[in-house]
């Protein structure tokens, strides 16, 4: 069993809560707040890469 650190929980609107963390080996993690066994996990470049495409609308089309 891997051991993360997370942090608090991000709330948005309605039941849409997210959590991220970083693992006892330095991974990142995202997880549901409604499942705490269920996350991905992947270097800490990968999860900055991931939200800056987010954040540049690369992701918008799956809205």
């Amino acid at each position: 069993m891997t051991d993360i650190c997370w942090d608090e929980a991000f709330r948005s609107e309605g039941a849409n809560c997210f959590r991220f963390g970083v693992d006892d080996q330095g991974r990142a993690c995202i997880g549901s707040t409604t499942d705490a066994t269920t996350y991905v996990s992947d270097s800490v470049e990968a999860l900055r890469a991931l939200i800056s495409a987010v954040k540049s609308g690369a992701a918008d089309h799956l809205l």
